[in-house]
């Protein structure tokens, strides 16, 4: 499977500076045509999930000692987070990268294309991004398959396979998770898990998520594209 071996992948530099990036406040859009057209979005929050951005002190330090602590592992956590700006803002599709603070990034991604690939996002080298936001898998017969990780509960425990695996722990639970995730497509829907249906509009079929921490099962869904 896909998101296995994505973890697989995925998990190998996690001892070292990885990045764990969640969304926050968001906006996406994915568009899929029958015809192997597809396009991308995500417009909103991105945090650094890394456990209190390295900012966490031991309670039985002195105050002031915990202080000049807390304030060193925070200059260092910026100087990491802005550097992850730098390494993303190189990417293609990246519009926007902007560091605000405390982990948190302001990002306009959009990319567009052929779908005669399997897609994930985010994914830096340069960053070594841990938990990818959404993951299209390009299967035979022209079936696709589309899955958000991020953008529902199973987001906060990462990938099925990265489950009791090292660096598992870093993880946190998407409390911040406040989006809308829409997949708008003219190919065959097989499954989907959004309770509210599908919409039509203009011959398109469209699905909204909108993912918070209630969501308990990431957006997915099936598709089978035309000849």
């Amino acid at each position: 499977m896909l998101f296995a071996r994505l973890a697989a992948l995925l998990l190998l530099p996690l001892a070292l500076a990885s990045c764990v990036l969640s969304p926050g406040k968001f906006t996406s859009t994915l568009t899929i045509d029958a015809d192997r057209h597809f396009a991308f979005s995500y417009a909103g929050e991105v945090i650094n999930a890394e456990a209190d951005n390295g900012a966490t002190t031991n309670d039985g330090d002195d105050p002031k000692q915990a202080a000049r602590e807390k304030a060193r592992k925070k200059a260092e956590a910026d100087v990491k987070n802005r550097a992850l700006a730098a390494a993303l803002s190189k990417e293609a599709g990246y519009r926007k990268v902007a560091y605000l603070g405390d982990g948190v990034f302001m990002i306009d991604y959009a990319i567009s294309g052929t779908l005669d690939h399997s897609f994930v996002w985010p994914f830096n080298i340069d960053a070594e991004v841990i938990l990818p936001f959404v993951a299209i898998e390009l299967r035979q017969d022209g079936i696709v398959r589309v899955k958000a990780p991020a953008f529902g509960d199973e987001g906060s425990k990462g990938a099925p396979a990265m489950s009791g695996m090292p660096g598992g722990e870093m993880m946190k639970g998407p409390n911040r998770l406040d989006g809308t995730f829409i997949l708008d497509t003219n190919a065959t829907i097989i499954s989907q898990n959004e309770e509210a249906g599908v919409q039509s509009a203009g011959g398109r079929n469209i699905i909204v998520w909108h993912a918070t921490p209630a969501l308990k099962s990431a957006p997915t869904a099936v598709l089978r594209l035309g000849s």
